[in-house]
């Protein structure tokens, strides 16, 4: 089968490797749609130390049931399905307690570390243990079913973060995750929506799909700006939803007394964080590590329309371009946000 391959750090091959063979509970997928990810574009670099090559990234991804192995059911050769991202064991203590995300010995599609290595949909064919499959809901396509992945982990942000009708809201980062946020957040019945990003095009496109306000990061008194428009007092809750010092500094500046401010973004390694505004604040941080279970609600919620995919759908290419469309993303193009490959 034909594979992008990372060989080496900023550099990809397209390669003839082997059919992978499902195991005993595996199915074969032939992917139809595979997205590229802001990780694995931080990846290709080495930045993450999360794509160690050579390896076949990406996790975004639907297709169609090739082959089963000999001990899976309920699913048969023709299914169209999509996948959750995270491998975890069903017996673990997390799983059983329902936190799979925080399983011993969880693996990623399409990520490599010292600990693991999982190739992933950048390729014809991949395989994926059954029971972390989904069935892709009649009337969405394969690259709407791609991009479910990123929908979850917004849901699931949301689901750990204590939100009321009527409360006010700061996004902090509009790329592809936080434009899911804020139309999560429009859903939940948040009635003040601010977002908060460096790129004007993005700042337009979170309004479209339901920010109320929108601030550039480098604009002067972010912080009293949001008081404005919160009674004085600063948001309810925060998502930071990049993952470096400033932009969860500017989260934190954001937020009234009490506030929770959860962190998506994952791309330090280490910050600084300012510990005597968030002790006499009160103010409590979480992480947000990937999904825990949210897949369905994603898929039904962008069945029905009430979460729109294609809003952030910058270009679906043949796989064969998939080098050039990494350089691009990674170039940061203008208007590019996400970018869809067909094997």
């Amino acid at each position: 089968m034909k594979a992008l391959v990372l060989t080496e750090y900023n550099h990809f091959e397209l390669q003839d490797v082997a059919t992978p063979k499902p195991g005993p509970t595996d199915v074969l997928i032939r992917v139809q749609a595979v997205g590229i990810c802001g990780s694995d574009v931080h990846g290709m670099d080495g930045s993450t130390g999360r794509r160690v090559p050579p390896i076949v990234m990406g996790h975004e991804a639907s297709g169609i049931i090739a082959e089963i192995g000999d001990d899976v059911r309920d699913w048969a050769v023709g299914d169209r399905v999509t996948f959750d991202s995270t491998v975890y064991k069903l017996d673990d203590w997390y799983s059983r307690r329902g936190m799979y995300n925080l399983s011993d010995g969880r693996e990623v599609v399409g990520v490599s570390t010292p600990q693991f290595r999982r190739n992933g949909a950048f390729a014809e064919f991949v395989t994926v243990p059954q029971h972390i499959l989904y069935a892709i809901p009649e009337g969405v396509s394969f690259t709407q079913a791609a991009l479910v992945e990123p929908v979850a982990v917004a849901l699931h942000a949301l689901s750990l973060t204590p939100i009321q009708v009527n409360d006010s809201a700061v996004v902090v980062g509009a790329g592809m995750i936080g434009l899911f946020v804020i139309q999560a957040l429009k859903l939940a019945g948040c009635s003040q929506i601010i977002a908060i990003d460096l790129d004007d095009d993005r700042l337009a496109l979170a309004q479209k799909l339901g920010a109320t306000d929108a601030f550039r990061a480098d604009a002067d008194n972010v912080p009293g700006q949001v008081q404005a428009l919160t009674h004085g007092r600063g948001a309810d809750v925060a998502f930071e939803v990049v993952g470096i010092a400033p932009t969860v500094q500017t989260a934190i500046s954001c937020v009234r007394k009490g506030a929770t401010i959860t962190l998506v973004g994952n791309l330090s390694p280490k910050i600084e964080i300012p510990l005597q505004a968030i002790v006499t604040q009160q103010l409590r941080l979480q992480g947000s590590c990937a999904i825990n279970g949210e897949y369905e609600a994603a898929l039904s919620l962008i069945s029905s329309g009430k979460i729109d995919v294609e809003a952030i759908l910058s270009a679906e290419a043949p796989l064969t371009e998939g080098a050039d469309w990494f350089n691009r993303l990674q170039a940061k193009e203008k208007g590019l946000i996400k970018v869809v490959l067909k094997p």
